[in-house]
Protein backbone atom coordinates (compact mmCIF):
# COMPACT_ATOMS: atom_id res chain seq x y z
CA UNK A 1 0.00 0.00 0.00
CA UNK A 2 1.43 3.25 -1.24
CA UNK A 3 0.80 6.22 0.23
CA UNK A 4 1.96 10.03 -1.06
CA UNK A 5 3.03 12.91 0.42
CA UNK A 6 -0.09 15.59 2.09
CA UNK A 7 -2.35 12.51 1.73
CA UNK A 8 -4.17 11.58 5.12
CA UNK A 9 -3.89 8.50 6.73
CA UNK A 10 -5.61 6.63 10.19
CA UNK A 11 -2.95 5.41 12.07
CA UNK A 12 -4.24 2.86 15.24
CA UNK A 13 -3.59 4.13 18.60
CA UNK A 14 -2.73 7.46 17.15
CA UNK A 15 -5.59 8.52 15.05
CA UNK A 16 -5.56 10.80 11.98
CA UNK A 17 -2.06 11.67 10.20
CA UNK A 18 -1.03 13.31 7.51
CA UNK A 19 2.04 11.98 5.77
CA UNK A 20 4.55 14.71 5.11
CA UNK A 21 7.21 13.23 3.44
CA UNK A 22 8.79 9.43 2.12
CA UNK A 23 12.66 9.54 2.69
CA UNK A 24 15.15 6.64 2.79
CA UNK A 25 16.89 6.22 6.36
CA UNK A 26 19.17 3.37 7.03
CA UNK A 27 17.70 0.66 9.31
CA UNK A 28 19.44 -2.64 10.74
CA UNK A 29 22.51 -1.84 8.19
CA UNK A 30 20.22 -1.51 5.05
CA UNK A 31 18.31 1.40 3.79
CA UNK A 32 14.87 1.52 3.70
CA UNK A 33 11.89 4.05 3.10
CA UNK A 34 10.53 5.75 5.75
CA UNK A 35 6.86 7.78 6.29
CA UNK A 36 7.01 10.33 8.16
CA UNK A 37 3.39 10.71 9.71
CA UNK A 38 2.67 14.05 11.53
CA UNK A 39 -0.13 13.12 14.06
CA UNK A 40 -2.90 16.25 13.68
CA UNK A 41 -4.36 15.86 17.43
CA UNK A 42 -0.80 16.52 19.28
CA UNK A 43 1.44 17.54 15.77
CA UNK A 44 4.19 14.87 16.83
CA UNK A 45 6.13 12.89 14.04
CA UNK A 46 5.58 9.04 13.55
CA UNK A 47 8.44 6.94 11.05
CA UNK A 48 6.86 4.25 9.94
CA UNK A 49 8.72 1.98 7.53
CA UNK A 50 6.80 1.78 4.27
CA UNK A 51 7.23 -2.19 4.20
CA UNK A 52 5.51 -2.21 7.80
CA UNK A 53 2.15 0.13 7.36
CA UNK A 54 -0.23 -2.05 6.27
CA UNK A 55 0.75 -4.82 9.04
CA UNK A 56 0.62 -1.87 11.81
CA UNK A 57 -2.49 -0.85 10.61
CA UNK A 58 -2.17 2.56 8.61
CA UNK A 59 -4.63 3.14 6.18
CA UNK A 60 -6.07 5.68 3.72
CA UNK A 61 -9.06 7.89 6.01
CA UNK A 62 -12.25 7.36 4.72
CA UNK A 63 -14.27 8.80 2.24
CA UNK A 64 -17.39 11.00 2.30
CA UNK A 65 -19.60 7.90 1.22
CA UNK A 66 -18.16 5.60 4.38
CA UNK A 67 -18.39 8.65 6.86
CA UNK A 68 -21.66 8.16 6.34
CA UNK A 69 -22.06 4.36 6.66
CA UNK A 70 -20.08 5.08 10.06
CA UNK A 71 -22.58 7.65 11.28
CA UNK A 72 -25.41 5.04 10.36
CA UNK A 73 -23.61 1.85 11.89
CA UNK A 74 -23.20 4.33 15.43
CA UNK A 75 -27.04 4.29 15.03
CA UNK A 76 -27.79 0.76 14.87
CA UNK A 77 -28.34 -1.49 17.45
CA UNK A 78 -25.71 -4.05 18.34
CA UNK A 79 -24.83 -7.62 20.42
CA UNK A 80 -23.74 -7.00 23.61
CA UNK A 81 -20.02 -7.75 24.59
CA UNK A 82 -18.56 -10.31 26.41
CA UNK A 83 -19.89 -10.19 30.62
CA UNK A 84 -16.26 -10.31 31.74
CA UNK A 85 -14.38 -7.11 31.67
CA UNK A 86 -10.94 -8.65 31.12
CA UNK A 87 -12.15 -10.49 28.17
CA UNK A 88 -13.78 -7.48 27.17
CA UNK A 89 -10.86 -5.01 27.15
CA UNK A 90 -8.58 -7.75 25.57
CA UNK A 91 -11.37 -7.80 22.62
CA UNK A 92 -11.56 -4.33 22.61
CA UNK A 93 -7.86 -3.33 22.27
CA UNK A 94 -7.36 -6.06 19.49
CA UNK A 95 -10.41 -3.96 17.80
CA UNK A 96 -9.05 -0.79 17.64
CA UNK A 97 -5.27 -1.60 17.31
CA UNK A 98 -7.02 -3.56 13.94
CA UNK A 99 -7.58 0.07 12.45
CA UNK A 100 -10.77 -0.48 10.90
CA UNK A 101 -12.95 2.22 11.98
CA UNK A 102 -16.44 -0.01 11.83
CA UNK A 103 -14.10 -2.24 14.66
CA UNK A 104 -13.36 0.80 16.44
CA UNK A 105 -16.95 2.23 16.00
CA UNK A 106 -18.11 -1.29 17.78
CA UNK A 107 -16.71 -0.48 20.75
CA UNK A 108 -17.53 2.96 20.78
CA UNK A 109 -20.90 1.55 21.21
CA UNK A 110 -20.32 -1.34 22.87
CA UNK A 111 -18.76 0.59 25.89
CA UNK A 112 -20.60 4.16 25.66
CA UNK A 113 -23.81 1.29 26.44
CA UNK A 114 -22.50 -0.16 29.51
CA UNK A 115 -21.91 3.28 30.85
CA UNK A 116 -25.55 3.35 31.02
CA UNK A 117 -25.37 0.79 33.39
CA UNK A 118 -22.30 0.83 35.39
CA UNK A 119 -18.98 2.52 35.81
CA UNK A 120 -16.55 1.25 33.41
CA UNK A 121 -12.84 -0.12 34.98
CA UNK A 122 -9.90 2.39 34.56
CA UNK A 123 -8.84 0.46 31.29
CA UNK A 124 -12.29 -0.01 29.67
CA UNK A 125 -12.74 3.90 30.13
CA UNK A 126 -9.31 4.56 28.59
CA UNK A 127 -10.04 2.44 25.73
CA UNK A 128 -13.71 4.10 25.77
CA UNK A 129 -12.14 7.55 25.29
CA UNK A 130 -9.69 5.95 23.00
CA UNK A 131 -12.22 4.89 20.29
CA UNK A 132 -14.16 7.77 20.46
CA UNK A 133 -10.91 10.26 19.97
CA UNK A 134 -10.28 8.06 16.73
CA UNK A 135 -13.82 7.78 15.36
CA UNK A 136 -14.79 11.29 15.69
CA UNK A 137 -11.37 12.57 14.80
CA UNK A 138 -11.65 10.75 11.63
CA UNK A 139 -15.57 11.41 10.69
CA UNK A 140 -14.12 15.45 11.73
CA UNK A 141 -11.45 15.01 8.85
CA UNK A 142 -13.30 13.75 6.55
CA UNK A 143 -16.85 15.55 6.94
CA UNK A 144 -14.82 18.73 7.85
CA UNK A 145 -16.73 19.51 11.26
CA UNK A 146 -15.21 20.26 14.38
CA UNK A 147 -14.71 17.48 16.48
CA UNK A 148 -16.93 19.01 18.73
CA UNK A 149 -20.03 18.77 16.68
CA UNK A 150 -18.84 15.68 15.39
CA UNK A 151 -19.15 14.20 18.71
CA UNK A 152 -22.01 16.06 19.65
CA UNK A 153 -23.87 14.05 16.68
CA UNK A 154 -22.20 10.86 17.92
CA UNK A 155 -23.66 11.55 21.26
CA UNK A 156 -27.45 12.14 20.29
CA UNK A 157 -26.67 8.59 18.01
CA UNK A 158 -26.61 6.92 21.35
CA UNK A 159 -29.75 8.36 22.90
CA UNK A 160 -31.77 7.27 19.97
CA UNK A 161 -30.12 3.95 19.58
CA UNK A 162 -33.00 0.50 20.17
CA UNK A 163 -30.88 -1.01 23.27
CA UNK A 164 -30.28 2.76 24.79
CA UNK A 165 -34.08 2.17 26.15
CA UNK A 166 -33.50 -0.20 28.74
CA UNK A 167 -30.80 1.87 30.56
CA UNK A 168 -31.08 5.19 32.32
CA UNK A 169 -31.03 8.26 30.43
CA UNK A 170 -27.93 9.56 31.46
CA UNK A 171 -24.12 7.43 31.54
CA UNK A 172 -22.85 6.42 35.18
CA UNK A 173 -19.27 8.38 34.42
CA UNK A 174 -20.29 11.66 32.03
CA UNK A 175 -18.01 13.95 30.85
CA UNK A 176 -19.19 17.52 29.90
CA UNK A 177 -16.31 18.67 27.36
CA UNK A 178 -15.72 17.14 24.04
CA UNK A 179 -12.28 15.60 24.07
CA UNK A 180 -10.79 18.06 21.29
CA UNK A 181 -10.73 20.42 24.36
CA UNK A 182 -9.29 18.88 26.62
CA UNK A 183 -5.70 17.55 26.51
CA UNK A 184 -4.78 14.75 24.51
CA UNK A 185 -1.67 13.36 25.70
CA UNK A 186 -2.82 10.75 27.91
CA UNK A 187 -3.90 8.84 24.33
CA UNK A 188 -0.09 9.26 23.51
CA UNK A 189 1.38 7.72 26.11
Amino acid sequence: MDFKVGQKVSYPNHGVCAVESIEKKEAGGSQADFYTLRVLANNSAIYVPEMNARTIGIRPVINSLQCGEVIKFLGDDFTEGSADWKIRVRDYSAKIQSGDIFETAEVLKQLTFLTYSKQLSFREQRLLEKAKFLVVSELAVVCSQSECEIEKRVDRLYLFGQQRKAGPKTPVSKSNNCFSCRSLDYFFS
